[in-house]
C-alpha cells in the first residue's frame, strides 16, 4: 500500500576553521573532492561556507539512514583532510554573515541582485525531506492536509538558538532569518493541482519568479519530481535525529493517504492558524504550548507530539520505520539540538564550547 512513499533527504552543513571555529570558505575544495566519491550527491550552496548533500531515492528509512551516514562520514573525512571541520546546526553560534563569501555562480548573483541583504544574510542550514507520491494530485491533497503537523515536527528539529554571538531566546532562529525571503512559510490551501499550477504560471508570467524552485515554502509539491518536499526543519545535530524527522514526515503522508483510501479526510486548517503554532515552535521548541485547534485550547507541545505518534501508529510498521519514529520519545526526553546547545552554553558560558559540541555530534551514532 505504501511502496511509493520513497524518501530523499538533503542536509546543509557548516564548514569551519578548526582553530577559530568560525565559518570559512572552502573554495569548493570539499565539493570537488567529494564529487569523485559520491558524485552528484554533493553540491555547493549560496554561501561558500556551506556544503549540501542529498541521498539517492531510498525505498525506506533504513536505506536513507545508511546513505546519510555515508554522506556525513565522507564530507567529514574530506573536510578533515583539507584542514576544515564540519558541523550541523541551523545557524552558526557566532559567525557574522557579512564576512562570508557568496559562491561564484550566476544564479546566486542573480538572487543577490534581486534580494540584496535579505539574501546575503541568509546564512542558515536546513533539512529537506522528499516523500515520493504516486501522482501530483495526491501530492497536493497530502500537502494540504499535513500542513497542520508541520509545527509539531519542526519543534522536534529546533537547532538554532544562537545568531552572531547572541542567545536569541528562540529555539529556532533560523526560520526568523529565512522569513525575510519572499514566498516562504506555511503554504496556502490549493483546491486542485490546476489551481496550484496556475498560481505558478502567474508568478512566472509577471516576472515574480523565473521557475517554480523559487517557491521556498515550508512544504511544497515539488515542481519537477513526484514528491512532497518538507523544508521547515533546522538541520539536526545527529544522523538519528535526521532519520527520526524523515520517518515522521513519511508516516504522516502515509496516514493521510490511508485515510483518503478509506474515503476519509483529515480536517484542513487555515494557514494563519498553523502559523500560530509555527511561531510557538520556533520560540519554545518542545518546551512550550501549541494550540489544539480541534479543542480550541493550548496544549503542552510534548502532549500533542505524543498524539501525533498515536495518529501514525498504524502505518509505521508497514513502512518499516517503528524504531525511527519511536526515537521521537528520546528527543522529547533528552531535548532537541537547541536544548543541548543551550545546556552546553549554560555550563560553559562559552560559544566556542558550543561549536565544539556541534562538531562532535556530527557523526554521533554513525
Amino acid at each position: 500500500m505504501f511502496q511509493h512513499f520513497t524518501l530523499g533527504i538533503e542536509e546543509e552543513y557548516m564548514v569551519m576553521d578548526p582553530q577559530s571555529r568560525q565559518l570559512c570558505s572552502h573554495e569548493q575544495k570539499i565539493v570537488e573532492q567529494a564529487h569523485k566519491v559520491i558524485r552528484d550527491k554533493v553540491k555547493a550552496e549560496f554561501h561558500q561556507a556551506v556544503v549540501e548533500v542529498g541521498t539517492q531515492i531510498c525505498t525506506n528509512i533504513e536505506e536513507a539512514r545508511e546513505d546519510i551516514s555515508l554522506l556525513r562520514k565522507t564530507i567529514r573525512n574530506i573536510a578533515g583532510d583539507l584542514g576544515y571541520s564540519i558541523g550541523a546546526s541551523g545557524t552558526h553560534p557566532f559567525s557574522e554573515w557579512a564576512l562570508q563569501l557568496i559562491t561564484d555562480h550566476p544564479r546566486y548573483f542573480e538572487i543577490v541582485n534581486e534580494m540584496q541583504d535579505a539574501a546575503r544574510s541568509n546564512l542558515i542550514f536546513g533539512l529537506h525531506v522528499h516523500v515520493g507520491m504516486e501522482t501530483r494530485e495526491m501530492a497536493l491533497h497530502i500537502a494540504n492536509s499535513v500542513r497542520y503537523f508541520l509545527p509539531h515536527i519542526f519543534a522536534l528539529s529546533t537547532n538554532s538558538p544562537f545568531w552572531e554571538g547572541r542567545n536569541t531566546g528562540f529555539k529556532s532562529f533560523r526560520v526568523k532569518v529565512f522569513d525575510k525571503f519572499p514566498r516562504t512559510g506555511i503554504p496556502d490551501y490549493f483546491g486542485s493541482i490546476e489551481e496550484y499550477d496556475n498560481y505558478i504560471k502567474l508568478l512566472i508570467k509577471t516576472n515574480c519568479i523565473d521557475n517554480a524552485k523559487k517557491i521556498w515554502w515550508d512544504l511544497r509539491v515539488h515542481p519537477f519530481f513526484n514528491t512532497v518536499e518538507f523544508r521547515i526543519c533546522d538541520v539536526p545535530l545527529t544522523i538519528d535525529e535526521t532519520c527520526t524527522l524523515a520517518a515522521l514526515f513519511q508516516a504522516v503522508c502515509a496516514k493521510v493517504y490511508k485515510l483518503r483510501m478509506q474515503n476519509l479526510n483529515f480536517i484542513i486548517y487555515n494557514r494563519a492558524l498553523v502559523n500560530e503554532n509555527k511561531w510557538r515552535a520556533s520560540r519554545y521548541g518542545i518546551d512550550g504550548n501549541l494550540i489544539d485547534f480541534g479543542k480550541e485550547t493550548e496544549v503542552n507541545a510534548r502532549s500533542l507530539i505524543y498524539e501525533l505518534l498515536d495518529f501514525v501508529d498504524d502505518v509505521v510498521d508497514p513502512l518499516g520505520s517503528r524504531a525511527f519514529v519511536n526515537n521521537t520519545i528520546r528527543i522529547l526526553e533528552e531535548g532537541t539540538g537547541a536544548d543541548k546547545q543551550l545546556q552546553v552554553y549554560e555550563q560553559t558560558k562559552d560559544l566556542l564550547a558550543v561549536t565544539d559540541f556541534i562538531e562532535r555530534q556530527f557523526l554521533a551514532g554513525a
